[in-house]
């Protein structure tokens, strides 16, 4: 397979156009003479087939979730309806300019005052903003406003976030940008948080507990009622990370369990693209007492029109340009519309069902450190599959087998963890093929444990030297035209 970087000579006129033969329109009577090259650019001159080829060849080395079942613990990484995609394209919503008055976008303020409005519902909590461009954005703007609800209150000593050892990895991060310093609370050997371990860290110093619903394990907190509970006897607020939604969605609610504070990634749960950098979407929902602080501007409904309501002189300020990704927003929100109550029950379901249904079977030959119903995803460990053998070298092997590798090294409370989330969307005939190939594999790590050593073995690349590679990236191709 050859790339445009595999060429080094130049072949007939290609893309190059002659030159300009209309009097007095030449170059450089339009641009200024310093904008204007005085040599061609050094990249081979290569004819229309050989650039198609070029992009067509590289489009094959990604792997997506539109080419196989992408398991990667964590993230919900699903497939997702091409029709939501077609109503973001909508010339009235795709063209449409951030800066237009608002009484010329009002069919784009309804859907965005109708979305707020279904993500309530969704949560049962009081009120929503759209504006976080990510999970992790999320998180942080629900760290500033539990900070500016505590300031508003003469609380300035609540300083502290307590925060599961099974919490997401972005969590601590969010909570420290936002002033707090973090408190490390410990799991049982259930899984779950130690309910004495958080009461012995529960004073006046204590801003909030952050938890992940259902936690990285794909546990769900068993006691989650009673935690929310302890937290507001003390003075603090309760953080919900929303980012594993799909586990429980439409079966219960945050706002029900005594979340103060919740984020979604619309972007993972309900139906736009994931990975790659973007584009996301990480909706805040608030109850009753944080409704005062949201971000503006906040979408109205006046009658029959709807406005941009900037006086709100107890909010946080804005949390990002304009009003967020909207058109992440569209394809949610017609995500929502299609599948409606029940098939927004049907993702939990699903997503439950597949989960175990993995989980049950792979058991058999990986070791689970927490053995008991999952949500949404699990945790294996690939310690013991056999001597020398690493979750990398198996992560690796999964390549071979036309599988992206689920996430591994993650949560750290399972060593060499191997965590899998099948998603929704996954047939059982998909999850068969994938559980054999992760059985052949704990075959060949007895057997063969060389052929795992230096896997893969059919990838455009190869294993790269990790560490040389995350110190000293190398991100330009080395090239030069002749």
């Amino acid at each position: 397979m050859r790339t445009i970087f595999d060429y080094r000579k130049r072949s007939g006129t290609g893309g190059i156009l002659p030159k300009l033969d209309v009097p007095g329109k030449g170059s450089s009577d339009l641009l200024p003479s310093q904008l204007i090259r005085r040599s061609e650019p050094r990249i081979p001159n290569l004819s229309e087939p050989e650039v198609v080829r070029h992009y067509t060849a590289l489009s094959k080395l990604n792997y997506g979730v539109d080419d196989g079942l992408y398991p990667l613990g964590s993230c919900t990484m699903k497939y997702n309806p091409k029709v939501n995609e077609d109503v973001a394209r909508l010339a009235g919503f795709a063209s449409i300019h951030p800066g237009t008055d608002p009484q010329l976008a009002q069919g784009s303020l309804a859907v965005m005052y109708d979305m707020s409005r279904l993500l309530r519902s969704i949560t049962g909590m009081a009120d929503v903003t759209l504006q976080p461009a990510a999970g992790a954005h999320g998180e942080v703007t629900g760290m500033f406003l539990i900070k500016r609800y505590f300031e508003a209150r003469g609380e300035v000593d609540r300083t502290r976030i307590l925060l599961p050892d099974s919490a997401h990895g972005t969590n601590p991060a969010s909570a420290a940008a936002a002033g707090f310093s973090v408190t490390e609370i410990k799991s049982g050997p259930d899984g779950l948080v130690d309910l004495n371990e958080l009461s012995g860290e529960l004073d006046d110093t204590v801003a909030g507990v952050m938890l992940t619903v259902p936690n990285t394990l794909g546990i769900f907190e068993e006691n989650i009622v009673k935690i929310t509970a302890m937290v507001h006897a003390a003075g603090g607020l309760c953080y919900f990370d929303g980012a594993n939604l799909n586990s429980f969605l439409g079966y219960a609610r945050p706002g029900d369990m005594g979340a103060d504070v919740f984020h979604f990634n619309l972007h993972k749960t309900m139906s736009a693209p994931h990975g790659g950098g973007g584009p996301g979407s990480g909706p805040v929902a608030v109850s009753e007492a944080l409704v005062p602080f949201l971000p503006v501007p906040r979408v109205k409904r006046n009658g029959d029109s709807y406005e941009l309501d900037w006086d709100q002189p107890q909010s946080i300020g804005s949390m990002h340009s304009f009003y967020g990704n909207f058109g992440v927003f569209l394809k949610a929100y017609a995500y929502i519309l299609t599948l409606g109550d029940e098939g927004l029950r049907q993702v939990g379901e699903n997503a439950v069902l597949n989960a175990n249904y993995l989980q049950e079977r792979l058991k058999k030959t990986y070791r689970l450190p927490y053995d008991r119903l999952c949500k949404h995803e699990f945790v294996l460990t690939g310690k013991g599959i056999a001597d020398g053998i690493s979750t990398l070298d198996i992560a690796k092997r999964l390549i071979d087998y036309g599988f992206h590798p689920p996430t591994i090294y993650f949560p750290l409370i399972v060593h060499e963890a191997l965590m899998i989330e099948p998603t929704e969307t996954e047939s059982r005939e998909t999850l068969d093929r994938f559980a054999e190939a992760l059985e052949k594999i704990a075959h060949e790590a007895k057997e063969d444990p060389q052929l795992l050593h230096e896997a893969p073995h059919t990838a455009p690349t190869r294993r790269l030297d990790q560490t040389r590679a995350a110190r000293n990236p190398i991100l330009t191709y080395p090239f030069e035209a002749e």
